[in-house]
């Protein structure tokens, strides 16, 4: 999804569907949101990520999850407001 501002583009959202061994349906994750710093605050990634619940509802998903860094605080306002985090610590082996 790419977000519009005075017909130039001022954020995205990149999200696909996939299987869950512990859901019915399809799950959404989003794994890239991003706003241009320079209208940060504005309600572009409030407006993205809504886009993205809508798009998930309409495909019957059973959940929407992101992952983020812990770190990244001004994000982590908008997260916490729009979504209930998760106590789940992820590992990585990067090949």
């Amino acid at each position: 999804m790419i977000a519009i501002l005075d017909g130039r583009p001022v954020g995205l959202a990149h999200y696909l569907f996939h299987r869950s061994c512990w859901q019915k349906n399809s799950i959404c994750y989003l794994q890239d949101l991003f706003a241009d710093p320079d209208v940060r605050g504005q309600g572009i990634g409030r407006a993205l990520i809504e886009a993205v619940y809508a798009r998930a509802n309409a495909e019957k998903a059973e959940e929407v999850y992101w992952m983020t860094q812990d770190f990244n605080a001004n994000a982590r306002k908008l997260y916490d407001r729009i979504a209930d985090k998760t106590p789940f610590i992820i590992y990585q082996k990067t090949f």
